[in-house]
């Protein structure tokens, strides 16, 4: 199987989220991806998840209804375990969609509102740490 490369960081797109052209850096050290998540509603068996931030513009703010979600226990890289909502959605990357798991979190301090883990990368990526922006501007193979 022939896998892409993707450089460390990237932009990425997630149509059933309403987010477009999202900066994602590739963290291999995670095995979870984990999306910035400003608002989390758990009622009536559905997550309203609301994904804002200020300092990410195309957050766009609009709310968006899970009826089907799990939980997750993640492991920090200070070692502290948090369960979070993980939900099933979509990304396009060179142009082709895939299904991914992403794991709600705040990241409103963080540079990069989207990690992209290990679980997602393999056996279909390569991550080279020396380039950037590969995906975002090439057409499909």
């Amino acid at each position: 199987m022939d896998k892409r490369t993707l450089g460390r960081v990237d932009k990425f797109d997630f149509p059933k989220l309403n987010l477009f052209n999202i900066d994602v850096k590739m963290d291999t050290g995670a095995y979870t991806s984990a999306i910035h998540c400003s608002k989390i509603i758990e009622e009536n068996n559905t997550l309203r998840c609301t994904f804002y931030s200020k300092g990410h513009p195309n957050f766009s703010s609009k709310d968006v209804i899970f009826e089907e979600y799990t939980f997750t226990n993640v492991k920090s890289s200070n070692g502290i375990k948090e369960n979070r909502y993980k939900i099933k959605s979509e990304v396009i990357i060179f142009g082709k969609t895939y299904k991914i798991n992403l794991t709600l979190s705040t990241r409103d301090d963080m540079r990069f509102p989207v990690l992209i883990g290990r679980q997602f990368l393999k056996r279909k990526f390569l991550v080279d740490v020396d380039l950037q922006n590969l995906s975002h501007n090439l057409k499909p193979l």
